[in-house]
């Protein structure tokens, strides 16, 4: 079997579970809408500034992203089959696999925030490809690092209370720039790009040193 064969392998796997059973899909989905509802609630009818809409909209998506996404590798222990998949597959193989399907349930998370904000937070936008950018960066970010944490915390078996704690740290160098994203697209397009250059620079950086440092540790994660 090739490595992208082995690699497709895992996220149709991976994909036809979802669909069957939809544990992350539903509990994301619900987390996510919950989270604008008592957001909306919160704020009543008072305007938030831009700043503490972007930060907002971040805090939901990191939180949804430690309910939905710590279950990447509890599953495989919880049904027994880790030990056909490293029996069958290269590590990198299985991270790979993992962390393209963990990217696209991020990506489907951080557009129904988007989207749910724009609807029941309403805040200027003028420069709508400088969030859509932070968006894409944020959510292969968050999933490279949940992907790799996740297999930590399968193995020590507390997926639940372990993630959100392992993962803060790992996530902060990326949301801050995140969020600065976010909060220059309300601004004018004009210079937009040139004021977020830094900031796309320095997510871009990180989520790419992130994920060839998980590919690389994960070796020993999965092995151990």
């Amino acid at each position: 079997m090739t490595w992208l064969a082995g690699t497709w392998a895992v996220v149709a796997n991976d994909a036809r579970l979802e669909l069957r059973t939809r544990v992350a899909l539903s509990g994301l989905g619900l987390f996510v809408a919950a989270s604008l509802v008592l957001v909306r609630v919160a704020l009543l009818r008072a305007a938030p500034t831009v700043a503490v809409a972007s930060a907002l909209l971040w805090i939901v998506v990191v939180f949804a992203a430690a309910v939905g996404l710590g279950r990447a590798f509890v599953a495989e222990e919880e049904r027994g089959t880790s030990l056909l998949l490293q029996l069958h597959l290269r590590p990198s193989q299985v991270y790979a696999g993992k962390l393209a399907f963990n990217a696209g349930l991020m990506l489907a998370v951080v557009a129904l925030a988007a989207i749910g904000f724009r609807i029941l937070v309403p805040v200027p936008l003028g420069a709508p490809a400088v969030l859509i950018v932070a968006l894409v960066l944020g959510a292969v970010g968050i999933a490279g690092a949940t992907t790799l944490l996740s297999a930590l915390v399968a193995r020590a078996r507390a997926a639940g209370p372990l993630l959100p704690v392992l993962a803060f740290p790992v996530l902060v160098p990326i949301l801050i720039p995140a969020v600065a994203l976010t909060e220059l697209a309300s601004g004018s397009p004009a210079g937009a790009w040139s004021a977020a250059h830094d900031d796309v620079v320095l997510m871009a950086s990180y989520a790419g040193l992130l994920i060839s440092a998980s590919f690389v540790l994960f070796e020993f994660v999965w092995r151990d």
